[in-house]
């Protein structure tokens, strides 16, 4: 139940808390100002409806209604009592005419698709923009290797996946950008945990690259490391971005995450940006469906939703 303060005697200031059906009863009241009628309104019995408007002068402190002559009239308290509760219920009303207006009854579900690292540094705010205004819809949000994910909407299993932008789209699939993550160079934080690193210039053939097994990522090192005209020497190759970093921090050899990756892990701060030029190509984080699933409305609304 909710309940508001109110200040209405017009020389002590005096406070009182009523529910929204007592302002509505009494409303009833002051403009039928007959007992009988009102309770047949109201679907209430005489004694009920009495014990009520007692109440509500008890918690108001003053006589609202004097009973005592027919019809019933407002005392000059009751009267000031009449236009606030007129007031506020109307105030009420708008307020939630105006909430209304951003809630939708669009129901279903729809599977969405994600690395961890996206479900809470990227998946987090849409979907609570998203549960705000469709709270009826059923998400269900599977998460797993971030290099998947646009072959899982390719093959239907998820309606709408967040992944980075490859760097050819197919014709059949549409993207919408919500946020750029750098690609970084990543080394341990001991300075002593990579013997190659010690060389100036750095020795790239030589250093031990952890790397993802597929996806974006791995493209543009690999096309980093062709155009420093570089055979790079692969010591590890993982599933997932998570374990590059967990791998870094171990002091394993030197990795390459995007820098959402980095911020959001519990391994951060046991390694260490290298300022590596050129600088690979960022990422572009965003949702990604079948261009043909737009026509859903689910879909259509969560696409909406949204936002750079």
């Amino acid at each position: 139940m909710l309940y508001l303060r109110y200040l209405v005697a017009e020389n002590a200031m005096m406070v009182w808390v009523v529910d929204y059906k007592d302002l509505q009863v009494f409303q009833s009241v002051a403009t039928t100002l007959h007992l009988g009628r009102v309770s047949q309104q109201l679907h209430m019995s005489a004694s009920t409806l009495s014990r009520r408007l007692s109440k509500i002068e008890q918690e108001v402190g003053a006589c609202l209604i004097d009973r005592g002559v027919s019809p019933w009239q407002l005392t000059p308290a009751g009267e000031l009592f009449r236009q606030y509760v007129e007031q506020t219920l109307s105030s009420w009303q708008q307020l939630r005419r105006n909430v209304s207006q951003h809630i939708s009854d669009l129901a279903g579900s729809l599977t969405l698709y994600c690395s961890v690292t996206a479900s809470y540094s990227v998946l987090a705010d849409v979907l609570s923009r998203f549960r705000e205004q469709y709270p009826r819809v059923d998400l269900r949000v599977h998460t797993g290797d971030a290099a998947e994910s646009i072959a899982r909407v390719e093959a239907g299993d998820a309606d709408v996946v967040i992944a980075a932008r490859p760097e050819s789209l197919a014709a059949h699939l549409t993207f919408k950008t919500i946020a750029h993550s750098p690609l970084l160079f990543i080394a341990p934080k001991s300075i002593n945990s990579v013997a190659a690193l010690h060389h100036t210039p750095i020795d790239w053939s030589q250093v031990p690259m952890v790397l993802s097994e597929q996806g974006l990522a791995r493209t543009r090192v690999n096309q980093w490391f062709q155009g420093q005209g570089i055979e790079p020497h692969v010591y590890a190759q993982v599933s997932g971005n998570e374990a590059i970093v967990s791998m870094v921090a171990l002091g394993v050899g030197v990795g390459v995450v995007p820098e959402l990756v980095l911020r959001n892990s519990p391994m951060a701060n046991r390694v260490r940006i290298m300022p590596i030029q050129p600088e690979l190509e960022p990422f572009a984080i965003g949702l990604c469906a079948r261009a043909e699933r737009l026509s859903d409305p689910l879909v259509h609304a969560l696409w909406k939703t949204a936002a750079l």
